[in-house]
């Protein structure tokens, strides 16, 4: 399910009503089928501007932040019944991205991704070490092989 945020602005009322409000919208959420995160409260402020809505005026609200999982064919039809709702000034929702990273940043790749740069230079070295080992033993080797015949002759 896709994440989303959504800035409210509701008109100013007293506690019970505001607890009744915010049940309402929340309840609206579960039944559709979504998730319910958090619900943070940025309290009571005044609007930026004068705002009009179901025929009256509003210069102050409370803000809210609710972020909440729902699928997308729901969710319209959730935005449109907190439009209609006479408690909500401004309902603003976000779809919220999500945050895509390399799944090897953290810790070893095992799954056929490019090593990083550190590893390509131990493996050359491993290889060109490997290759003068076996020059050393060739030329001992050599070495030995005069000697013996400088001993035979």
């Amino acid at each position: 399910m896709p994440s989303y945020e959504l800035a409210l602005i509701t008109k100013v009322m007293e506690r019970p009503e505001m607890i009744k409000a915010l049940t309402k919208m929340s309840r609206g959420i579960l039944e559709r089928g979504g998730v319910l995160r958090t619900i943070e409260n940025l309290g009571q402020k005044e609007l930026p501007f004068k705002m009009r809505k179901h025929r009256e005026n509003y210069t102050e609200g409370n803000y809210f932040i609710v972020h909440f999982d729902m699928a997308h064919r729901v969710v319209q039809k959730f935005h449109a019944s907190l439009h209609r709702d006479r408690d909500f000034i401004r309902p603003n929702l976000l779809r919220k991205e999500v945050e895509r990273r390399r799944p090897c940043l953290d810790g070893p790749c095992y799954f056929g991704d490019l090593r990083g740069p550190e590893y390509e230079k131990m493996k050359k070295v491993g290889v060109f070490s490997k290759r003068l080992d076996h020059i050393n033993v060739i030329l001992k080797v050599k070495h030995l092989e005069e000697q013996n015949r400088a001993k035979n002759q």
